[in-house]
């Protein structure tokens, strides 16, 4: 029986491998992966969906998947033949497919070239959670639905945030503390320097990632070009933060008075400490972090005296 299982799992794989791309309005290419055979998405309808964007040479340009969370969407109608709209259009629940969207079309109707970008099509690798059709039902009652999916999807990601903490500690062998607050933290390096009080100054290096290790920040520029992260248009530098403020997440303004200068730590936060059930921007709602943190500096507050 599992022979057979691999078997058939195998042909599979090469039969999508050896499909060939199909050409659609607008100079978009596609291929379908997986047909599950429901109705097609229509406009209007609300998805959860999961994708990858890379250039022609297989560069990634961003992945729904490195917040470990589905992304959401009422589908639009399409701007123009062959936008990413009209690549939703072409699938239903449980489908996904390899899109190539043309980017002198895009040019034409005013979308930039992504940056670094020398192909002719970006490509969009696209799988189809989940869908709430519209159709007939009333705003309140579409609304009321989507509503309950999301809540429902939360709860799941909620529930399994301590045990991904706890899998992501056992996995990488960390021999970690813990704060009374729920900090898990590693010492890489002791500090010598003084500890940062309530409206001190501290100059922080760091680099903050998900659980499953992709980087989604840093101020290390070495960091930012290896992980893809590099924007010319920022500096990279250590970051001055006052201490104890409020003025970072409450992971970070805990930390940044219980390190000493020169310390280098490793901190995983929980959502609570982070960026809570409302996430921020590409970090989803309930969604642990963990950041390489390194105290260059601790500079006293105007006035104070050093004990």
């Amino acid at each position: 029986m599992k022979k057979s299982v691999i078997v058939l799992a195998l042909a599979a794989l090469t039969f999508s491998a050896c499909q060939k791309f199909q050409e659609s309005e607008g100079g978009m290419l596609y291929k379908v992966v997986t047909d599950n055979g429901q109705e097609k998405i229509k406009e209007g309808d609300f998805v959860s969906f999961g994708a990858v964007i890379k250039t022609d040479g297989d560069s990634t340009l961003l992945s729904t998947y490195d917040s470990g969370q589905p992304s959401f969407m009422a589908v639009q109608t399409p701007m123009f033949a062959g936008d990413i709209m009209s690549a939703f259009l072409k699938l239903g629940s449980g489908d996904s497919a390899i899109f190539k969207l043309n980017i002198d079309s895009m040019e034409a109707h005013g979308m930039p070239r992504p940056e670094e970008t020398k192909g002719t099509h970006i490509v969009y690798e696209l799988k189809i959670n989940h869908v709430i059709p519209k159709g007939e039902l009333t705003d309140s009652v579409f609304h009321s639905q989507i509503e309950k999916y999301i809540e429902a999807e939360q709860e799941k990601v909620k529930g399994a945030e301590a045990d991904n903490i706890k899998k992501y500690i056992e996995k990488n062998k960390l021999n970690v503390q813990t704060t009374e607050s729920g900090i898990n933290y590693v010492i890489e390096k002791e500090g010598k320097g003084p500890l940062a009080r309530v409206e001190d100054t501290v100059l922080v290096d760091y680099t903050g990632r998900f659980l499953h290790g992709k980087a989604f920040d840093t101020s290390i520029e070495e960091t930012a070009k290896k992980e893809n992260l590099f924007d010319q248009r920022r500096p990279y530098e250590a970051i001055r933060i006052p201490a104890g403020l409020g003025n970072v997440i409450p992971g970070w303004d805990e930390a940044l008075t219980t390190f000493p200068e020169g310390t280098k730590a490793l901190i995983i936060l929980p959502s609570k400490l982070a960026y809570g059930e409302q996430g921020a921007m590409t970090i989803g709602p309930y969604t642990p972090l963990v950041f390489e943190i390194d105290i260059v500096d601790v500079i006293p507050q105007k006035g104070a005296t050093e004990e």
